[in-house]
């Protein structure tokens, strides 16, 4: 990499790329047994909500073929 001829204000910030830490972040710590079932039954629940919703509402989305359309009595002209 090449050096800027310029003098540059806080020339720490145009070196910053070069920069490397030596310093390591500390392990990440393991999610206890209770904290990963706390988060099956999350996602468990969300889930059966989910298809929950979608059982009720199946009756509504679907036409009715067994039925005729109700027409009101104003389109019959009574």
């Amino acid at each position: 990499m090449f050096r800027r001829r310029e003098p540059v204000p806080f020339a720490f910030l145009a070196e910053a790329d070069r920069f490397r830490s030596n310093v390591t972040p500390p392990p990440r710590r393991r999610a206890s047994a209770g904290e990963m079932a706390g988060r099956w039954l999350l996602g468990l629940t969300l889930v059966a909500g989910l298809v929950g919703a979608l059982v009720v509402g199946m009756p509504a989305l679907s036409p009715s073929s067994g039925t005729p359309a109700q027409q009101s009595q104003a389109s019959q002209g009574r």
